[in-house]
């Protein structure tokens, strides 16, 4: 699992323009599996932990409303970052990712975070 949670690190930050940082947590347990900063001062585990309660509020609003949906991603625009929030297709992990919004490549990201996110539901 190491292997191929490093191998998704890698490629995010070798891929992903404006990269900052990125964290793979399981909605459940809210424990993080991995995670990476290019910034000493971003903390991926602190702020995936933040945005594990966006993405439970949004299961039960979902739940609560009736409504047979799941979350595909969560995107939160900052003034000059933008976090995306990519839930696996089973809803047991998710994948924060923050960018950088002046050099950010939004299809690319989404590309690259689609790829990956189909793989870490089989493997984790």
């Amino acid at each position: 699992m190491s292997d191929f949670l490093q191998q998704f690190g890698d490629e995010i930050k070798k891929n992903v323009p404006g990269y900052i940082a990125i964290a793979i947590t399981e909605i459940k347990s809210g424990i993080s599996y991995y995670s990476n900063s290019a910034v000493s001062s971003f903390d991926p585990e602190l702020a995936s932990a933040f945005n594990l309660e966006v993405v439970k509020a949004k299961l039960n609003a979902i739940n609560a409303l009736g409504l047979s949906q799941s979350i595909d991603e969560i995107m939160i625009s900052l003034t000059e970052q933008i976090h995306i929030i990519d839930i696996s297709e089973n809803n047991e992990y998710f994948i924060y990712l923050a960018v950088d919004s002046t050099k950010a490549n939004l299809g690319l990201t989404r590309a690259l975070l689609n790829k990956y996110k189909k793989e870490i539901s089989g493997k984790l």
